[in-house]
C-alpha cells in the first residue's frame, strides 16, 4: 500500500506532513501489546460492543491489560452487565470515564489494552484489580487504571494528593516507582472550574521525582466525572527496561513549544523502544500556537486541522504516519464539531483510524477539539 504525503500549512503553524491511505483493520504485523478499540453501532444491543471485544481476544489468545470505557454513569449497570455477559469478571484496571457520546448513544466506545504469549500479573488495592503486569522481553510494563481518592468529601486539590498516594503504592504493590511512569491519562469532574489547582498540585508533586526517563510523563487532561464521584481519576503505563538496549524517551513537537513552558506538567509525547517494537504515546494535543497560546478559537475546523498537522509533525519526526496508529480518542467541546474531524479523515482516507469519539470539555473553555493516540512500528 502507498502512502502519498499530502503539505498542510495553516497560518502561523508552520508546516508538517500529514499522509492519506487506507487504514485496515488487523495489520499484517503488530506487537504482541495491542489495542482493541470499539464504539457502539446505531441500532445494536449495547453486549454486542463488548462480545465483539471477547471474540478478537478469544481469536488472539490474548488476556486484557486494562479497560477504558467512556459511557454514561446513569447507564453503569446496564453497561457493566453487558461487559461482564461477554468478558467476564472484571479482574483489570478499569477506568470508567463519562466521557459522553457524541450521538446521544450510553456508550461511545471502549479500548481495551491487551497482550498475547505473556503472563500477566494482576496487582490489587483492597477488592479492586488496579494494575496488570506484562515482561516484552525487553522491560516490564505495568498498566493501572481506575485509581483516586480515598475521601470523595475532601477539597479537589487534597484529593489529587490522594489520587498519587494510591498511585505510587500501587506502583510499589507492582514493583515499580513513580519514577518508572511514562504516560499518564487524567479525568477530572468539571475540569475547568479547578484546573489550575490540579497543575499546581501535580506539579509540586512531580518536582521531588527523579523520572527514569530524564522527562517527564506524557499525558491527557480533559474532563470525566467516574463512579465514584471524586475530582479524578487516573489511568497511567509504566516501564522498567530489563536491558540496556530498551528505554523511554521524550519526543518533542516540532509545532509546538514544551507544555512546561506554559504550567503544565507533561511531555508533548513519549516514545518505548522495547520487544522489537517501537511504540509513540502522544499526549492529548490541541490546536495550541508555538508560544502556547490557544490558536483559531471559536473556529473548530480549523482547530482541527491544526491539532492534526501538529500530531502529523509528531508522527513524521518519529518516522511513522497515521497508517501506523493503533488507538486514538478524539474530544470535542461539542458534539456538533465532529463532522470536521470525520471529514479531515475522509478526505484522506483515514476513515478506518481506531478511534472513540468522546464529548466533554477540554483543559481551557476556548479548546474544542484534542486528540490523543498511539502509533507503533518495528524496530530497526
Amino acid at each position: 500500500m502507498s502512502l502519498h504525503p499530502v503539505g498542510l500549512e495553516l497560518p502561523g503553524a508552520g508546516r508538517a506532513q500529514a499522509e492519506t491511505g487506507d487504514l485496515l483493520p488487523g495489520r499484517a504485523e503488530r506487537s504482541p501489546e495491542f489495542v482493541i478499540s470499539e464504539r457502539w453501532l446505531a441500532g445494536e444491543p449495547v453486549g454486542a460492543v463488548f462480545q465483539r471485544v471477547a471474540e478478537r481476544l478469544a481469536a488472539e489468545g490474548a488476556e486484557v491489560l486494562g479497560v477504558m470505557l467512556f459511557a454514561s454513569i446513569v447507564a453503569r449497570e446496564e453497561i457493566e452487565r453487558a461487559m461482564v455477559e461477554a468478558m467476564g469478571a472484571i479482574a483489570w484496571p478499569l477506568t470508567w470515564v463519562e466521557g459522553a457520546s457524541c450521538d446521544g448513544a450510553i456508550l461511545a466506545g471502549v479500548q481495551v489494552f491487551a497482550v498475547s504469549g505473556s503472563p500477566v500479573t494482576r496487582v490489587r488495592l483492597g477488592q479492586r484489580v488496579v494494575a496488570s503486569v506484562f515482561d516484552d522481553g525487553g522491560a516490564r510494563h505495568c498498566l493501572l487504571g481506575g485509581l483516586g481518592p480515598n475521601s470523595v468529601a475532601l477539597r479537589a486539590p487534597a484529593q489529587v494528593q490522594q489520587m498519587f498516594g494510591n498511585l505510587e503504592c500501587a506502583l510499589n504493590l507492582a514493583g515499580f516507582e513513580l519514577s518508572d511512569v511514562i504516560r499518564t491519562w487524567f479525568y477530572n469532574d468539571d475540569i475547568l472550574a479547578w484546573y489550575g489547582d490540579f497543575n499546581r498540585v501535580r506539579t509540586e508533586h512531580y518536582a521531588g521525582v527523579k523520572w527514569r526517563t530524564g522527562s517527564l510523563p506524557a499525558s491527557t487532561g480533559v474532563a470525566g466525572r467516574n463512579p465514584a464521584g471524586a475530582a479524578l481519576t487516573v489511568a497511567a503505563w509504566a516501564m522498567r527496561p530489563n536491558t540496556p538496549e530498551a528505554r523511554a524517551t521524550e519526543v518533542a513537537s516540532p509545532l509546538q513549544c514544551p507544555a512546561p513552558s506554559y504550567g503544565s506538567s507533561f511531555s508533548r509525547a513519549m516514545e518505548i523502544d522495547s520487544g522489537g517494537w517501537r511504540r509513540l504515546l502522544v499526549s492529548g494535543t490541541a490546536s495550541i500556537h508555538p508560544g502556547g497560546e490557544t490558536a483559531w478559537i471559536g473556529n473548530p475546523k480549523k482547530q482541527v486541522d491544526l491539532t492534526m498537522e501538529v500530531i502529523a509533525a509528531i508522527l513524521h519526526a518519529r518516522g511513522m504516519n497515521f497508517h501506523h496508529v493503533t488507538r486514538a480518542v478524539a474530544y470535542f467541546q461539542h458534539p456538533l464539531y465532529t463532522p470536521h474531524f470525520d471529514r479531515w479523515c475522509e478526505a484522506r482516507q483515514l476513515s478506518g483510524m481506531p478511534v472513540v469519539n468522546v464529548h466533554c470539555d477540554i483543559c481551557r473553555d476556548d479548546l474544542l477539539f484534542e486528540l490523543e493516540l498511539d502509533a507503533c512500528v518495528k524496530s530497526e
